[in-house]
């Protein structure tokens, strides 16, 4: 999973080490985009739930499917009562082997695939990520595509930062990476002159 540190107050780039990735109990990663506040609010609930679960002590604990389901309800809810929680959130994990990924829009819609986006990404990158993707990557091969995707995001998006975290999460737990900068280059000639061959009077 990655994700840039970017938060912005209104067009305003104002937060720029904003970490959107957090480890959910024993077996889940979550990662958002949208609303910070709301993000935190979503914290909040889900560390209710995990404190709710280890009370049991039962030897059992909510793996990501269990999660995902419950952050669709939620979503969902608040969506019923016109509040939306201004969010797309994407949900990974493994427990017992078995791997799973799924996704959240702001008002419920969900679904689980190999590759899952939010916001512009789902425009730019999972076309790369259809392409590319395949099911024996390596985890520096898809670190590598990770960083194509995250580099073409930050070219064609205006309000994007060039500061990103990588995670990920196996059987032993989660790893989130120490926040680093892509390398870029800005000298493509449509970057110089966009409007070349461009048709109009303006």
């Amino acid at each position: 999973m990655a994700a840039d540190m970017g938060g912005s107050y209104g067009s305003t780039l104002r937060y720029k080490s904003v970490e959107r990735m957090k480890p959910i109990g024993k077996h889940s990663l979550l990662g958002a985009s949208g609303e910070i506040s709301d993000f935190q609010e979503l914290l909040r609930y889900l560390d209710e739930l995990i404190l709710y679960d280890n009370m049991w002590d039962d030897g059992n604990s909510l793996g990501p499917k269990e999660v995902h389901n419950y952050l669709t309800r939620v979503m969902y809810n608040r969506r019923n009562k016109f509040n939306p929680l201004w969010n797309s959130l994407v949900l990974g994990g493994v427990k017992k082997g078995q791997k799973y990924l799924g996704m959240v829009s702001m008002i419920g819609v969900n679904f689980e695939d190999n590759h899952v986006a939010t916001g512009f990404g789902n425009h730019l990158a999972r076309p790369i990520l259809r392409d590319e993707w395949h099911e024996n990557l390596t985890f520096e091969e898809g670190v590598k595509l990770l960083e194509k995707c995250m580099r073409v995001l930050l070219y064609r998006d205006r309000s994007a930062v060039n500061k990103l975290q990588i995670s990920k999460i196996t059987e032993e737990g989660v790893t989130i990476s120490q926040p680093y900068s892509l390398k870029t280059f800005w000298g493509f000639s449509a970057f110089e002159n966009p409007t070349l061959g461009a048709e109009g009077s303006w």
